[in-house]
């Protein structure tokens, strides 16, 4: 999901939303990826013309490419990579910022994790999987995928805030789902999460993805019979509790998780007491099915205003 504002970088989305075209295009592609010249033929438009659109619909980050060998060619196939846009509207007050900071899944400052288990980059495994060891190996940090069977991994990240400013709200999205021996349909794991050891709330993953379909970004070198994609998760905590796209996970509101503090830590965790120990995979840019790292946005608002 892209959450945008008035923000100029958002300017080329809302260029890209402003044709009938490019509507049409986001249509085709939708359930299924299309090559530039099915789609043309389908809108009976040029291959150049379809081009141009399709050019922009990338750099507004609403559609993803690859391109695959077929009957001798080579053939650039498109695909949808969003299934909502939300639109901030200028507040009354006009005083709200939105601070973003991304968060590599091989960037971990703590962990603990307990086989099946094991990381890998855009390029390559790392180490020999099943070996904990392998989590403190130097390439870790280049690492865009990692899975483990229980424990966690934690990671830190500074508090950017300025003294006068409080936070409205904090939002942390991230790819994520159960981690099975090779892929499971049904493999439900308790994924507990902590912010600045305050737990947020536990969510049940329904499954270990992969069994119908590659994850649209993960490489080809990948193996097929393992952890392919997850489901793009949002946990948003205000003055009100702490949500998971919209449903309440627990009463911690931002007044209790220690905002203050010039380092914030996150944790994701599947506790050995756990009603259903499933493991967790995470999938950072590069792997899964939606190209991007841990994501934290802090909503901030002066304190003078």
């Amino acid at each position: 999901m892209i959450k945008a504002n008035g923000d100029s970088k958002y300017m080329p989305l809302y260029e890209a939303l402003a044709s009938e075209v490019r509507w049409k295009i986001m249509s085709l592609i939708a359930d299924n990826e299309m090559s530039v010249k099915d789609i043309a033929a389908k809108l009976e438009l040029s291959p150049s013309i379809v081009t141009m659109h399709i050019r922009k619909l990338e750099q507004a980050e609403l559609i993803g490419s690859r391109r695959v060998r077929r009957n001798g060619g080579t053939h650039k196939m498109c695909f949808l990579k969003q299934k909502t846009v939300e639109i901030e509207l200028p507040s009354a007050a006009g005083n709200a910022k939105v601070r973003e900071q991304t968060i590599s899944v091989g960037h971990y400052t703590a962990f603990e994790v307990h086989p099946t288990c094991g990381l890998g980059t855009r390029e390559k495994e790392i180490g020999v999987w099943d070996d904990p060891r392998y989590f403190l190996d130097p390439e870790r940090v280049q690492a865009s995928i990692l899975w483990f069977g229980r424990g966690y991994v934690e990671y830190k990240t500074p508090n950017f805030m300025l003294p006068d400013q409080t936070a409205e709200a904090i939002e942390i999205s991230m790819e994520i789902a159960s981690e099975a021996p090779g892929l499971r349909d049904h493999w439900p794991s308790d994924i507990t999460f902590t912010f600045n050891g305050i737990k947020l709330g536990t969510w049940t993953s329904p499954a270990d993805f992969g069994r119908a379909a590659r994850g649209k970004y993960t490489p080809e070198w990948w193996h097929r019979n393992l952890n392919q994609y997850g489901l793009l998760k949002t946990i948003r905590i205000d003055a009100s509790g702490t949500f998971m796209d919209g449903e309440r996970m627990s009463d911690v509101t931002t007044t209790d998780i220690k905002l203050r503090e010039p380092f914030w830590s996150l944790r994701f965790a599947v506790e050995e007491q756990a009603v259903h120990v499933g493991g967790l995979t995470l999938y950072g840019s590069g792997f899964g099915n939606h190209d991007q790292d841990i994501v934290i946005r802090v909503y901030l608002a002066d304190k003078n205003n």
